[in-house]
């Protein structure tokens, strides 16, 4: 019986036990659920979707890969609102972040009478020092600005090539701005003429290098235009400007436009200066052409607010009437009208006429009838100063009844004519006329504005002018590579040789810096160095000394000769780079010599820069037993 009761007793509380255990079981199980299902929601209604949660008993463990460190910690702290933050186990990681992308490196390089301005971001690579070396050489050290500053980082493909580029075109433009990026050069600057911009744009692009890509905007001033000068021409050639000015771009369009609706080609110049007697001169311009325009040939031309309009011989009277009373009445006030219907000439009639020729090779010759002795001495005397006393030959005639101002309209023409390279002259009582060929692009308009200024009011005159590219002295400059070909061949028959010991050039090589000098005159603006060298005899802080003083002599015989040295530069390269051998009196001899090198971006061949402070620090450990009198006698 007692067993019994025992055995009861025992099973009961094993069941008891049994029923703990499960109902345990079941409670953490409910608390997982409802811990994982709790934060899962939250982190998803924060939009933290990537996160994973697993519950394991009392503890909520976080894992997937958070986009940043904030999210990942925005993650645990959802999770902490919503369970303990002590039972939140975080197993999360981040997303590695992309590489820091390098800077954009550029200068800004500004050049005016002040000196030298220059700001950017350069990589470490850039030799800074060198860099803000070259502005120092430009303007006094004083001058420059340096506001660089530079960044660890790999330089860019093509930095080197353009910052070098840059560097030696701001030598060559006086006042200018030039930013630099990798492969790309941007030039703002001005000149001081056309032709001096003509000159810098040509000189830029030659000197540009391969791959870089380049934007040149080089302005020149506006130039002042006395009189304030348009000649336009309608007859079977077609329309065409002998001159045009406009003193607004605005304004040179609307004179362009309406010379092409008078039948022009698209190809016209018009400058634009500074001079214009009215506001109202565009609009002016354009009535007179569509007079000319109406009558079907003619001319027309302005010298300030004076115009001269003259129809073709046999325009029809009524029409000409017509016409210039429109004209005289739609003109703006300040103009005022001369307009002429020469009559028809009879070919069977010989007027008198002077004509002058002047010959490819500069020949002028005077033919045709003066008024008096006195005016065909005075018309040789002139002419012989335009074009030189050897260049003319005189062969006119002496004649009465000549109009009174015959003798200007000769002098006038004369100077005319010399700013052709080859072409005549023909005056004649009713008109002058002048044409030929020139390498000027404006020498039409250059003599319309002579004319215009010189002969009396109503004048007939009429300029055919031809712009030929062969005959231009700018395009017709020599390349750089070309002009330091012609100085090699220089020197190769004559060397630049010295007096012993000193820096004085000898009276036997002044024939070889003429000959020098006539051929840089020619080369227009150049970057160029001079380059001194020695033997090797003596000590070497000596003859970098001598090698230097002799460079600098070369560059001031330049200088007397007339040569224009802005951008050129002198250096001593002492006993560095022998082409010879040092061990005999002919390779001593061949060694000691001047040489001119082209300044390139990214010149090679050039020999490393020695300085005397590098010589100095050198000549410790060296032994020398030359004697320096030894030297100076060789060098």
């Amino acid at each position: 019986m007692r067993l019994s009761a025992l055995l009861i007793i025992t099973l009961t509380f094993a069941a008891a036990a049994v029923v703990a255990l499960v109902t345990a079981n079941y409670s953490v199980k409910l608390i997982e659920e409802n811990s994982e299902i709790g934060v899962r929601d939250a982190l998803d209604n924060e939009g933290l979707t990537w996160a994973e949660v697993q519950a394991n008993g009392l503890q909520v463990t976080l894992a997937g890969i958070a986009p940043t460190e904030a999210v990942r910690f925005r993650a645990l702290s959802t999770a902490g609102s919503i369970v303990d933050a002590a039972r939140v186990i975080d197993e999360m990681e981040v997303e590695a972040q992309a590489a820091i992308a390098p800077p954009r490196f550029s200068v800004e390089m500004l050049r005016n009478e002040s000196g030298v301005s220059v700001i950017g971001l350069i990589p470490a690579s850039t030799d800074r020092d060198a860099t803000i070396a070259s502005f120092n050489a430009m303007v006094d050290v004083q001058n420059v600005a340096d506001l660089l500053e530079t960044a660890d980082y790999p330089a860019p493909d093509n930095w080197q090539l353009a910052l070098d580029f840059a560097i030696n075109t701001m030598a060559l433009l006086p006042r200018a701005k030039i930013s630099v990026e990798a492969g790309e050069v941007t030039i703002d600057a001005i000149a001081d003429s056309t032709v001096a911009k003509t000159v810098m744009e040509s000189t830029v692009r030659r000197n540009a290098p391969r791959g870089l890509r380049l934007n040149i905007n080089i302005a020149a001033p506006r130039p002042v235009i006395t009189p304030f000068t348009l000649r336009f021409e309608l007859d079977e050639d077609g329309a065409r400007f002998d001159a045009c000015s406009a003193d607004t771009v605005r304004a040179r369009t609307q004179i362009l436009q309406a010379a092409a609706n008078a039948g022009a080609s698209d190809d016209l110049r018009c400058t634009v200066g500074m001079g214009v007697p009215s506001p109202n001169w565009a609009k002016a311009v354009g009535q007179a052409i569509a007079a000319v325009a109406d009558l079907g040939s003619g001319s027309v031309s302005f010298a300030d607010a004076d115009i001269t309009l003259v129809a073709a011989p046999g325009t029809d009277q009524a029409r000409f009437d017509r016409v210039v009373g429109e004209l005289e009445n739609a003109l703006p006030a300040v103009f005022a009208l001369n307009a002429q219907l020469p009559r028809l000439s009879d070919p069977n009639a010989g007027p008198p006429e002077f004509t002058a020729t002047l010959s490819p090779e500069g020949q002028v010759q005077l033919r045709g009838r003066l008024e008096s002795e006195g005016a065909r001495d005075l018309a040789d005397s002139y002419a012989k100063a335009r074009f030189g006393s050897d260049s003319v030959y005189t062969a006119a005639r002496i004649a009465e009844d000549l109009p009174a101002d015959w003798s200007p309209r000769v002098l006038t023409g004369l100077e005319a004519l010399s700013i052709l390279s080859n072409g005549a002259l023909t005056i004649t009582p009713d008109s002058l006329s002048i044409s030929g060929n020139t390498g000027d692009p404006d020498a039409s308009a250059k003599i319309t504005t002579l004319l215009a200024g010189k002969l009396s009011e109503g004048a007939v005159y009429d300029v055919d002018v031809f712009y030929q590219e062969k005959l231009d002295p700018v395009l017709g400059l020599p390349t750089p590579d070309e002009c330091e070909a012609e100085i090699k061949e220089v020197l190769k028959i004559g060397k630049i040789t010295f007096e012993p010991s000193s820096a004085t050039i000898d009276a036997a090589a002044l024939g070889t810096m003429d000959d020098i000098a006539e051929i840089l005159k020619n080369c227009g603006t150049l970057p160029l160095e001079i380059h001194g060298y020695t033997d090797s005899q003596g000590r070497e802080s000596m003859n970098l000394e001598l090698s230097q003083s002799r460079a600098e002599s070369v560059l001031n015989e330049l200088r007397a000769r007339r040569v224009l040295t802005s951008t050129f530069k002198a250096r001593g390269f002492g006993e560095q780079n022998p082409i010879a051998d040092n061990s005999t009196e002919a390779g001593r001899e061949a060694n000691r010599r001047i040489e001119f090198r082209l300044i390139r971006p990214n010149t090679v061949d050039i020999p490393e820069e020695t300085t005397l402070e590098t010589i100095a620090e050198n000549s410790d450990t060296q032994t020398q037993d030359r004697t320096e009198e030894n030297t100076d006698e060789q060098n």
